[in-house]
């Protein structure tokens, strides 16, 4: 009687909203971190997988993704990590491909690119990578596991901004197109997290911002190529444009009362 006892308060406490907040933000770095180390293991030299390249990078992201998929399904099913069709998915799109826009154009203007458009290459397995890694297995856990559990303890509003800034803060420290280490870069990579932290607030979806993301990373940055070393005033251009661009997209999607609101 007391073994269940203590199972039953064993199973509260865990499904307590801090507790399942705490986890939802740590298991998932955890994953990717230990997926490294077996990878690393596996191959035979533990430096083989670096964190720091692309390859570590993939392993890491990887390893997040599964486990806040996983941890996601047992939690909330699909439906609460935000993975749905129809209304939310279209949505999602149209919102997320203003911010694609917006920064496609300042891209355009500020920074200097090849003198032709040639195609990165290897284009489709740049596609794949920025589709599964950089975008659906980063937003499965900032946009799905963690905003779902910050969601249920704060309220959907906390949820969407700290799921941003947890998505942003990744994305400087992981993504190539975090070209430089300034300020404005880090409010650029925290603004575009809150703004996709809205529009999963205002859509209750993830997979229109997912499809979006990808094409705005691959279009910028992989078809329209920069210059070998772009200058560092022009990517500081870049991210102050950019950045107030999705201010007002901000501005323009904060929820006014909570029907706004589709968790």
């Amino acid at each position: 009687m007391l073994q269940l006892f203590a199972m039953q308060q064993y199973k509260n406490a865990l499904s307590a909203p801090p507790i399942r907040v705490l986890l939802s933000l740590l298991l998932p770095a955890l994953g990717g971190v230990l997926l490294i180390g077996i990878v690393g293991g596996i191959s035979g030299s533990p430096q083989a997988v670096d964190p720091a390249d692309q390859a570590g990078t993939v392993v890491l992201l990887a390893g997040a993704g599964v486990v806040s998929l996983l941890a996601g399904l047992f939690w909330y099913g699909l439906p609460g990590l935000g993975l749905r069709g129809g209304r939310p998915l279209y949505a999602g799109i149209g919102f997320a491909t203003l911010g694609w826009v917006a920064f496609f154009l300042a891209r355009f203007f500020l920074v200097s690119s090849n003198e032709e458009i040639v195609v990165a290459p290897g284009f489709g397995s740049i596609f794949i990578y920025l589709f599964l890694f950089e975008a659906l297995a980063l937003q499965l856990w900032t946009f799905g596991l963690f905003f779902r559990s910050m969601a249920d303890w704060r309220g959907p509003l906390t949820a969407a901004v700290t799921g941003g800034i947890l998505f942003g803060l990744v994305a400087y420290v992981l993504f190539e197109e975090a070209l430089v280490s300034s300020t404005s870069a880090v409010l650029y990579f925290l603004l575009w997290g809150i703004f996709y932290g809205l529009i999963r607030l205002r859509t209750g979806g993830i997979l229109g911002i997912v499809i979006v993301q990808a094409m705005h990373s691959l279009t910028t940055w992989h078809i329209l190529l920069p210059q070998e070393r772009p200058a560092l005033q022009e990517l500081q251009n870049l991210y102050l444009a950019a950045g107030l661009f999705y201010l007002i997209f901000i501005w323009r999607l904060w929820p006014r009362e909570e029907e706004d609101y589709r968790v």
